[in-house]
């Protein structure tokens, strides 16, 4: 089984800049796939970007020059830096990972809350 916890959330102006980070109970980064998820009041969950185990990115269209996902294998840590926030942007972001890439994200972490004033 597999702990994630997300850490970084808070409240910020638009134009802000905020980094999100995801630890997990043990080691998974480097082999694992990770993605980083959003979900806003009376929306659905959507994806906002992925990295894949040997590090290539993909990213939702609407943060695409935003945001950057990284790890950190040693730290075992996954980020998700987002800058030029806009209030669009607020929602519970959730960290994921899956074990097998062509497969569901299969552990969640308990989400932070990302609030974006303008």
């Amino acid at each position: 089984q597999v702990q994630l916890v997300e850490s970084g959330g808070g409240s910020v102006q638009a134009g802000g800049s905020l980094r999100l980070s995801c630890t997990a109970s043990r080691y998974t980064y480097s082999t694992y796939c990770m993605g980083w998820f959003r979900q806003a009041p009376g929306k659905e969950r959507e994806g906002v970007a992925h990295i894949v185990s040997d590090g290539r990115t993909s990213y939702a269209d609407s943060v695409k020059g935003r945001f950057t996902i990284s790890k950190d294998n040693a730290k075992n840590t996954l980020y998700l830096q987002m800058d030029s926030l806009k209030p669009e942007d607020t929602a519970m972001y959730y960290c994921a990972a899956k074990k097998l890439c062509f497969a569901g994200y299969n552990y969640w972490g308990q989400g932070t809350q990302v609030t974006v004033s303008s």
